[in-house]
Formats: C-alpha cells, structure tokens, sequence
C-alpha cells in the first residue's frame, strides 16, 4: 500500500503492506499526506529481508548521550544504514538506498522500535536525497513570532526546547513550529523558508506550515545574557554542524555546500551566551525581532 507525502514542498512516497500495524502508528505523518505524486524525491518500501554482504562501514556513528545511533556503509552501487535507539541498543531497523538516494528498502529487526526505524530511515533519506535540492534538514527548535521562524541551535541537552518555551511563556506571540528536526529550503528565487516536519524528537509537534527564516541562533549556557552576531564564517559553521547529512561524500557536500554559503549571506546568524531565563529570551527576541 503506498502513501504520498510531502515535506518542504519535497513529495515522497511510503510504501507499507495494507493493514500492517506499522501504519496505524504513523499518526505523526497525516498532515503531509497528499493524494498524488508525479515525481517523488525518493520511495521508501518496508521488506521483510535485506541482501547485506559486501557493505562494508564508513561511518561508525558517534552520537551524543543519549542520542539515537546511525551508522552508513558503503557497496557498489548502494548505501546501507543500521539505526539503535541508543549506542549499545539492539538495532532497530536497516535500510539500504540506492547510489541516488531515489530508492529505499527497510527491514525492521526488533518491533518495539519499528516506529523509530521507519522514522530514521525517512529522515536519512530525505536529508541524503534532497542536499543537492537547496534543502537543509536541521537539528534545531524552532519558535514562531510576527510571521518569522527563529531557529534554536544547540547540542542535545543544551537548552533548544528550554529557550523556545521561553519565549512561548514570556513573548506575546510566539508559537512552536519543530522542536528537533524542521526543513530549512533555499528557493531559487532566493528566499529562505522554514518548514515544520513529520520528525520532531521527544515533543510532539507536526506542523504542515512554513515562515520565512529570521534568524539562526545558537544556544550556550552563561552565567550572563547576551547575545552577539556572528561573522560570516562563523554562520557557515554554525549551520554547517546543524544540519544533517553525510558531509564525507563529495557529492551530498558540494550540495550542501552552495546551500550553506547562500543561506549564511542571507540570514543572520547569533550566538545567545543565556540562563535558562525569561530574560533571556527578552534579550534574544529583542535583537533578532528588531
């Protein structure tokens, strides 16, 4: 049985034997549901087994505590994807792609997490196949005020969601559009729009609608409030270690790349140095909202 779906303005399809239990799980995913798809960026089908000789690691996955675990590997003509709730958790599903990142095979291996498995597999898939497309598949929380999305950028545990429920709790106006993992697309015509998805970590929150950006800000625990704009480089870098994708392809990079460098001209950028207080949202908003 195979679904449509479509994220940042990217269709794709999902392809689940009709009246698996897998489907009645993926509520999450209902508001990108579309009838249709001419041209999808990738289909993704769930399959009972999976050729896996000849691949060979490439990426041995090094999340943070308590992050989930990715890890890629490489054969001819394909890639392969092995994902765990946690490092040392058995793994919940594999997935091989082909070369172009077109086409996805799933096999779930444990069906507690087979909701995690499918929603990793996606998420890769997506990221891989759409970093040539202007398209940045973020780990960041993002708030909504005065019809602008406001990126919070951070590592895990660093206060992404604590800042963006700050400025829910004490700025007029401000909304939760992606508490993990939003889109953010380069359009050809320049603008930078930011999407929510159907992957949202530990806050449930799947919202089909998009803002243009205002501002990446990246979070840092001080014993003081201030917020500063960051150079160009800096911006780079900044959305260069936020964004998903496998940066040691050349090909998946140089995409990536170009989207990096436009995005960093185009938006500013901070770094919030900030307690996790009222105040300092009403430093951050003041600056970025003025």
């Amino acid at each position: 049985m195979k679904r449509f779906f479509k994220v940042a303005g990217h269709c794709f399809a999902l392809d689940i034997p009709e009246g698996h239990p897998l489907w009645k799980r993926c509520s999450q995913y209902a508001p990108f549901h579309v009838k249709e798809c001419d041209d999808p960026v990738f289909s993704l089908s769930l399959v009972e087994d999976l050729p896996w000789d000849g691949l060979k690691m490439v990426y041995d996955g090094s999340p943070e505590p308590g992050q989930p675990l990715v890890r890629l590997f490489r054969g001819e003509g394909l890639w392969g994807a092995e994902s765990a709730p946690l490092r040392n958790a058995p793994v919940a599903g594999k997935l091989l792609m082909s070369n172009d990142f077109r086409e996805g095979k799933l096999m779930l291996t444990g069906d507690s997490d087979a909701l995690f498995a499918l929603n990793n597999a996606l998420m890769l898939l997506f990221a891989f196949s759409t970093a040539g497309m202007g398209t940045l598949e973020m780990h960041a929380s993002v708030t909504v005020n005065s019809g602008k999305a406001f990126l919070f950028l951070a590592k895990s545990g660093t206060g992404k969601s604590t800042h963006s429920q700050l400025w829910l709790d004490n700025i007029p106006g401000s909304s939760l559009l992606n508490d993990d993992n939003p889109v953010v697309r380069l359009w050809p015509d320049g603008r930078v729009i930011v999407y929510g998805s159907p992957w949202s970590g530990k806050t449930p929150c799947y919202k089909n609608e998009e803002y243009p950006a205002g501002a990446f800000v990246q979070i840092r625990r001080s014993p003081e409030n201030k917020i500063s704009r960051l150079s160009l480089f800096e911006s780079y870098a900044l959305l260069y270690g936020s964004s998903s994708g496998f940066k040691a392809d050349r090909t998946m990079a140089d995409g990536l790349h170009e989207t990096f460098s436009a995005i960093a001209q185009k938006c500013p950028c901070y770094v919030l140095d900030c307690r996790p207080d009222a105040d300092a949202a009403r430093v951050c908003s003041e600056e970025v909202l003025g």
